[in-house]
């Protein structure tokens, strides 16, 4: 894999808590630095995802037209899992 070099300004005291807790964790600080960068860029690309997710969803209740109550669902769900029989709820219209 290839790599690029990148420079970054960080505060002293910043640096100095990124130093502490590399060190804590066993890490040289730029490894501590790119794993963090890595988190948080894995973080994003799963918070892009779940939005894009969610206007889907959306979409498709606007398409369609019928939605099932969540608290109805949640309570289903429990009482299956539960091992009782349950009534599934009704999709209503929106």
């Amino acid at each position: 894999m290839m790599s690029s070099t990148i420079t970054l300004a960080l505060s002293d005291e910043l640096k100095a808590r990124i130093a502490a807790v590399a060190q804590q964790s066993g890490k040289s600080e730029h490894a501590f630095m790119v794993e963090a960068l890595e988190l948080q860029t894995a973080v994003a690309e799963r918070r892009t995802a779940f939005v894009a997710d969610a206007l889907l969803a959306r979409e498709e209740v606007a398409r369609c037209g019928r939605v099932v109550d969540a608290d109805e669902a949640f309570d289903y769900l429990q009482t299956r899992a539960a091992g009782s029989h349950a009534r599934k709820p009704d999709p209503s219209s929106i």
